[in-house]
């Protein structure tokens, strides 16, 4: 094989690899292959191969040289490591957008507390017990939003309300006592399947409810936001 050719096919197995590994990365850990660490590393290097596939396939398509008689295999080898780098930018992006918590409350001061689902993260990397006040700070500046709901529903009603839009959000109902109104579930992250626990707590508030709602990542430092986005979801399905 001709030095060119060759040159050419090394760019096509860089993007290629980097392909492989992104799409190795969660399946991988949701088949308990390898812990959640490799499978952020394979992510990690996924971008990597990806930037230096993508920025070869350029240059190789500038050279004529290199260009000539293999444009459709720099072409292939552009687009796969391409569309990597990009899911990979912007997993990147997110994590660096938001905080680096897993821990996120409506009630701050008094966040709705884990019972049911806590045998469920026996040996977690995190813990259950709220992070305090620096937590709480962390939480305000990056997500100023995430507040409590109030319904005009009589307690009992919301409760209800709740319990049927946690079911259609796909969560996985642990327990739901209504008579103290409490409803504990877990639910997966769409890539690597992490699981995460949710306890809704439901309150009279005057004539109508009080909804706050809790959701924990039982591994990772950050959740890049995954937290967050449920319970704004959550809400926004709730009081609509």
């Amino acid at each position: 094989m001709k030095p060119v050719a060759l040159f050419r096919g090394l760019i096509l197995l860089v993007a290629v690899a980097a392909a492989l590994a992104l799409l190795a990365s969660g399946p991988g850990y949701r088949l308990g292959l390898w812990p959640f660490r490799v499978g952020i590393n394979l992510v990690r290097w996924s971008a990597y191969l990806g930037i230096a596939g993508a920025l070869l396939a350029l240059l190789a398509l500038v050279i004529p040289r290199t260009r000539a008689g293999g444009q459709r295999t720099l072409g292939v080898a552009l687009l796969v490591a391409g569309v990597t780098a990009g899911i990979t930018g912007y997993w990147a992006s997110r994590a660096y957008s938001v905080p680096r918590i897993h821990d996120i409350s409506t009630d701050t001061e008094n966040p709705p507390p884990l019972v049911a689902t806590l045998p469920l993260r026996k040996g977690a990397e995190n813990t259950a017990t709220y992070g305090g006040p620096k937590l709480a700070a962390e939480q305000k500046q990056g997500y100023p939003d995430i507040k409590p709901l109030e319904l005009a529903l009589p307690p009992q009603a919301a409760f209800e309300r709740a319990r049927s839009v946690a079911q259609q959000m796909g969560w996985q109902i642990v327990a739901a006592d209504a008579a103290a109104g409490r409803l504990e579930a877990t639910d997966r992250t769409l890539w690597f399947g992490f699981r995460d626990d949710i306890v809704v707590r439901v309150a009279a508030a005057g004539s109508g409810s009080r909804i706050d709602v809790r959701s924990v990542s039982r591994v990772g430092r950050s959740d890049i936001g995954t937290n967050a986005k449920r319970i704004r979801s959550f809400l926004e399905k709730l009081g609509a």
